[in-house]
């Protein structure tokens, strides 16, 4: 494994009028290629600034980031831009699908951006669709998939532009436990094709499923071990009773 990212000392500070927050302390944080890391936290320990950051959704107050080598911390905003699209796939909690676009259309919109061809476009949301099991439902809309198919459409579209790293922001907080695992296995599958996984989460369960995880508290890292155990999302569906109507999964 190569570094993928680095960062020298990341510091983040909000003004609020009279007081500052200082929601970053001094970062240094690297990430090899091919790493499914998880970062925690309680609420307001840093690791969303962290993860704004790193999707170059946000720049540091201080500090260096470094995204395959390239000093992102200081580009304007059209750069950042561009960085977003070309090496980062973005995977929410609330899914960010356009309810009046099918899932091949809402697959497509990354590619939008840059100079992908209309055959190319839909050549590559077919196999980002294909890549998460949703082969033949690429002309649903939203409101016609349950909440993990939606889910699997959003790292789908992460994927087509295929990113350097996927940053995903608690994706199994809106979803129940058996579909939650069911997404873990898609990560894990894509972590073994060697795509670089990142999980936002506040859920030690969660966190199980990747090989290193890390620990925020007061724009601090605390903790940061290597799992070598993590939990295997797919042998975990096998043990499970089957569902009664797989048209819902």
């Amino acid at each position: 494994m190569d570094k993928l990212i680095s960062t020298d000392h990341l510091v983040k500070i909000y003004n609020l009028g009279d007081y500052d927050i200082h929601a970053l302390r001094g970062i240094n944080l690297s990430i090899q290629r091919g790493e499914f890391l998880a970062i925690m936290g309680p609420s307001g320990s840093g690791k969303s600034t962290l993860m704004n950051i790193l999707g170059c959704l946000d720049r540091p107050t201080k500090g260096k980031y470094f995204l395959e080598g390239e000093d992102i911390s200081s580009l304007d905003r059209n750069n950042l831009a561009r960085i977003r699209n070309r090496k980062i796939g973005f995977v929410f909690q609330t899914f960010n699908l356009l309810s009046r676009t099918t899932a091949l259309e809402n697959v497509e919109l990354p590619m939008l951006y840059n100079d992908t061809t209309t055959k190319n476009r839909v050549e590559k949301a077919l196999r980002a669709l294909s890549m998460v099991g949703l082969e033949g439902r690429e002309n649903h809309y939203p409101n016609q998939l349950s909440g993990g198919q939606q889910q699997r459409v959003a790292i789908a579209r992460s994927l087509v532009n295929d990113p350097s790293i996927i940053l995903a922001d608690e994706p199994t907080g809106n979803l129940d436990t058996r579909t939650s695992i069911e997404v873990m296995e898609i990560f894990q599958t894509l972590n073994e094709r060697g795509i670089t996984v990142v999980l936002i989460t506040h859920e030690k369960d969660i966190a199980s499923y990747a090989k290193r995880n890390i620990a925020f508290r007061d724009g601090k890292i605390v903790k940061d071990e290597i799992i070598t155990n993590p939990r295997k999302a797919e042998e975990e569906l096998l043990s499970l009773p089957p569902v009664e109507n797989e048209e819902e999964i």
